[in-house]
């Protein structure tokens, strides 16, 4: 098992590999294709800075503070889309049937499931975010130390990995309902978009919400507020940002484990 494990990361980037030669085989297209995904995804952020054309400050944040806001969860999710974003595609899979094949096969099922069709132009949307990231850090007046910026490369690492974690549960989540991908999608990239806004303006009920029970806050919000070093709401301490990666971890599990159950659960199409 321990040999299995050791050898994912290798199986994994053989699979990706294979669909980064084919993408490449186009370069115009390819080219084409990202640049499109980075001016469809600046789009949010063009939204926001009209509104900064009007206002000075929105719920507490600057154009600078938002900036790195709106930045941190794009990339996130940018970096989750990428890695694991096929895996919302089982549905259609388990539909036809042809998940089967990935069962018989010497590579783990889900190592297949995300590497499938792996499209490298999704690299755009976290491309465009580290511009905007690049904007932010350069017009924010803040006192920046060593653990504020571990702190924030930290935050981009496991609010990816929580991205990651959500969609994989909204795949598994699809071995009982097979045609709930838009249900996922509400998590992942509403989520997105949820979170490139301070939570703090939807209210406690949302906050509540997004803290206890899908903790979408700990991707970038409370991360950010701690580099910020501005308080946390509901009354909760400042350095609650620092346990973003223990939040990845229990997230990876519990998308482990509900990805196991679907498997256990799938009995094919029958055909």
């Amino acid at each position: 098992m321990v040999d299995g494990i050791r050898r994912m990361p290798a199986q994994y980037w053989m699979l990706v590999l294979m669909w980064i030669r084919s993408a490449l085989a186009y370069p115009t297209s390819f080219v084409l294709m990202m640049l499109s995904t980075m001016l469809m995804t600046v789009m949010d952020f063009v939204a926001i800075l009209l509104m900064f054309s009007h206002i000075d400050v929105f719920g507490g944040f600057t154009l600078a503070q938002m900036g790195l806001l709106y930045a941190t969860a794009s990339m996130t999710l940018g970096f989750a889309d990428l890695a694991t974003g096929s895996v919302e595609q089982v549905g259609q899979r388990i539909r036809t049937g042809t998940l089967d094949v990935y069962l018989i096969r010497p590579v783990p099922t889900f190592l297949q499931t995300a590497a499938d069709q792996f499209a490298l132009r999704r690299l755009g949307r976290p491309l465009q975010a580290l511009i905007v990231l690049g904007f932010a850090l350069g017009h924010l007046d803040l006192d920046w130390t060593v653990a504020k910026g571990i702190m924030l490369v930290v935050s981009v690492v496991a609010g990816s990995v929580i991205f990651a974690a959500i969609f994989v549960l909204g795949a598994a989540f699809q071995f009982i309902a097979i045609d709930s991908a838009e249900l996922a999608n509400s998590f992942t990239y509403g989520g997105q978009t949820l979170t490139q806004y301070p939570l703090a303006v939807f209210g406690k009920e949302i906050v509540r919400a997004v803290t206890f029970v899908v903790p979408l806050a700990f991707v970038n919000y409370y991360p950010v507020l701690f580099v910020l070093g501005k308080p946390a709401p509901l009354g909760l301490p400042s350095w609650i940002g620092l346990l973003s990666p223990l939040v990845a971890v229990v997230m990876v599990a519990l998308a482990a484990l509900a990805w196991r159950a679907g498997l256990r659960r799938y009995r094919s199409t029958g055909s």
